[in-house]
C-alpha cells in the first residue's frame, strides 16, 4: 500500500470526476423537479411532506448510483 493516491493526476482526476458526480446530480434533480406538477422544496419544507421526502430521498439515491456506476465503469 503506498502512496498512490497523493500523485497529482490521481488526486486531480478525483476531485473532477467527484465535482462531474455532483454537477450531473444537480441537473437531473433540477429536471425531474421540472417535471413533477408542484414544486418539491414547498412540499417538502413547507407543507411538512414526508412521504414525498422519502420518495425524492430514494429518487436521489437512484440518480447518485446511476451516476458513480458511469463514472466508474
Amino acid at each position: 500500500m503506498g502512496m498512490e493516491w497523493l500523485k497529482s493526476g490521481a488526486f486531480f482526476g478525483s476531485i473532477m470526476f467527484a465535482l462531474m458526480g455532483v454537477i450531473i446530480f444537480l441537473v437531473a434533480f433540477v429536471i425531474i423537479d421540472k417535471l413533477t406538477p408542484y414544486n418539491l422544496w414547498e412540499e417538502i419544507v413547507e407543507k411538512q411532506n414526508r412521504a414525498l421526502a422519502l420518495v425524492v430521498a430514494a429518487m436521489s439515491l437512484g440518480i447518485c448510483i446511476i451516476v458513480a456506476a458511469a463514472i466508474h465503469g
